[in-house]
């Protein structure tokens, strides 16, 4: 049996275990020292990553607080709710559309000539061409719809981007309103006495000393159930999955691209829907009518707490950031601003909103 040749390793000296010890206690310092600096603020950020809604949910409280300490009763009112409600009916309902496509990480400036062109073909349908009601509101959904593949398949399959894709379809279903309609409009007369379906979310009920529309209740019911597809259903988790990270969704099996289709077209149909709220909210069927949607969806999205860089937010923080701008726009209307005061507030709450996200996505860095 032969030695190991090579000389002995050398025994520690005094002085090598004593840096030893002094970096390891100046280690442990450094971490001592993050632990006590990150504290309940890294608590409080961790928490917003994993409850986006909370924000909104937060501000909203507080501006409702606010606006009730100064304006009392004023505020506190069943028609002021009821004027709010219907403010932020046709917001809300474009909103899920857009929160639906933010959520992979995409965007639709189209939204609103979608439903605009939508509402438009119902009406054609059931007015100029005498079709029944029910069909000529299901020929604007298909139309709706069909706007929403062509979006999805320009962004899905070609590989455009989002916001020039939907940017130029914006353009072509604008153009394509008001080439059809001859930018003529409707009469609320004639779309009562051919097609009083057509207006049916605009309609109202009672309970108790409130006023609500149908449109307002559904709006909270489309909410509700695509609250529950997204937190619930494999079709959900997949849209959350690519808009966190379309690679790793790829690689675990997602197919991505008949997903962000699926996205857009279903995005697509929201928009018909809200075409058809958008009738029974004006009464009449204008092809200029709803030209700013696409703006005050994409505002509802963000002051509801749903990253613009995807995988995170929630259609109920949506319908929470509809209603802060609601809350905001008539609390000011009542105490008697300019109306540009309503757009300035909105415009910082967006900011905010932004820096928010930004700090609480540094959780996941």
């Amino acid at each position: 049996m032969t030695e190991t040749s090579g000389t002995p390793p050398r025994a520690p000296t005094r002085q090598s275990a004593a840096d030893f010890e002094a970096v390891a206690a100046k280690g442990d310092t450094r971490v001592a020292e993050f632990d006590r600096g990150g504290g309940a603020l890294a608590r409080l950020q961790h928490f917003l990553h994993a409850n986006p809604t909370m924000v909104p949910v937060m501000v909203l409280a507080l501006s409702v607080a606010v606006f009730g300490l100064m304006l009392g009763s004023r505020f506190f009112s069943p028609q002021t709710l009821n004027f709010i409600l219907q403010q932020v009916t046709i917001v809300g309902i474009v909103g899920v559309a857009q929160t639906l496509v933010i959520l992979t990480a995409g965007i639709d400036l189209s939204v609103g000539a979608i439903m605009v062109l939508s509402s438009v073909v119902m009406g054609q349908f059931a007015v100029k061409l005498g079709l029944p009601a029910p069909l000529a509101l299901l020929c604007g959904l298909a139309v709706g719809t069909l706007c929403g593949f062509i979006n999805g398949f320009l962004v899905a399959r070609l590989k455009l981007p989002p916001f020039i894709v939907t940017l130029g379809t914006w353009s072509i279903f604008l153009a394509t309103n008001f080439i059809y309609s001859a930018n003529e409009t409707i009469r609320a007369q004639d779309v009562e006495a051919n097609a009083p379906l057509l207006r049916f979310l605009g309609e109202t009920f009672r309970i108790g000393s409130t006023t609500f529309s149908y449109g307002a209740v559904f709006m909270v019911l489309l909410v509700c159930a695509f609250f529950y597809i997204l937190n619930n259903t494999a079709w959900g988790r997949h849209v959350y999955a690519i808009g966190d990270d379309p690679d790793a969704a790829r690689l675990s099996g997602i197919s991505t691209q008949k997903t962000l289709i699926s996205v857009y077209v279903v995005a697509g149909l929201i928009c018909g829907l809200a075409g058809w709220a958008l009738i029974g909210r004006i009464g009449s069927i204008s092809p200029t009518s709803g030209q700013e949607a696409n703006i005050q969806s994409i505002t509802a999205v963000v002051i509801g707490g749903t990253s613009l860089f995807g995988g995170r937010g929630s259609v109920f923080g949506t319908l929470i950031g509809a209603l802060i701008v609601g809350v905001f726009a008539m609390g000011l209307r009542i105490w008697g601003t300019d109306p540009q005061w309503t757009q300035l507030t909105v415009g910082a709450l967006i900011i905010l909103s932004v820096a928010a996200d930004q700090w609480i996505r540094k959780v996941s860095a």
